[in-house]
């Protein structure tokens, strides 16, 4: 028998380590709440890079968000015992990381709007309004990337938690209700502030770059040199 028929035969083939499948997150998480290191940090490696960008998003800082995201692991660390799976365990770990970005900010005393901000009359009712030939964020595709993320950072925090927690994240009025300690209808009113901001503050940019971009036109020798001869 040749050489590689001998393969698995023997004292080697004993010695040789089972193969092992993949953890899946419910195992790892059974065995996280047992106090395992290993199934621990295979939760981190599925769930950091969300919770580091939901940080991000919330405090637009990101030597801040990455203190957060840490921060919010040491309390998943602490509580997974907690966890009863009544709910996605990502949706769980997420509602934990929000509390304690919300945590932090009540500390410094950052968020420029209150929550509790009275109401406009029809902002409880009627929920989050578009202005009339203004786009929808939401659904436009035209708007640059880069332009939104710069836009929603300089949303008040209270503005961007909200909007970050409905339109990025997905939570629903109620959830971002029980999440951040107020009424279903501030979170609505809040919501519809911040989509407001975004809009005017991406219709600027947009005009901004569209003044930027004749003024590279005009500036141009090729162009210089059409207005000249044409003068």
């Amino acid at each position: 028998m040749g050489r590689h028929g001998c393969a698995g035969i023997g004292p080697l083939a004993r010695n040789r380590p089972a193969e092992t499948k993949p953890l899946t997150e419910a195992d790892a998480i059974r065995l996280a709440q047992k106090g395992d290191a290993a199934a621990f940090e295979h939760l981190y490696g599925l769930h950091s890079r969300r919770v580091y960008a939901l940080c991000l998003r919330m405090v637009a800082n990101p030597a801040d968000a990455e203190d957060l995201a840490q921060e919010a692991f040491l309390q998943l660390f602490r509580k997974i015992g907690t966890f009863r799976g009544e709910s996605a365990f990502s949706t769980w770990l997420h509602r934990m990381t929000v509390n304690v970005v919300l945590m932090r900010l009540r500390k410094k005393t950052l968020p420029a709007v209150s929550l509790e901000e009275t109401l406009d009359p029809d902002d409880e009712n009627s929920g989050p309004k578009r202005d009339v030939g203004a786009p929808d964020l939401r659904l436009s595709g035209a708007v640059d990337r880069v332009n939104i993320e710069r836009s929603i950072e300089q949303l008040p925090p209270g503005y961007r938690t909200v909007f970050v927690l409905h339109d990025i994240q997905g939570y629903e009025h109620n959830e971002i209700a029980g999440i951040m300690g107020c009424s279903v209808g501030n979170s609505k009113s809040q919501l519809h502030k911040a989509r407001t901001r975004l809009r005017e503050h991406l219709q600027e940019e947009l005009r901004s770059q569209a003044r930027q971009a004749r003024q590279e036109h005009q500036d141009h020798p090729a162009a210089k040199a059409v207005t000249e001869r044409s003068e």
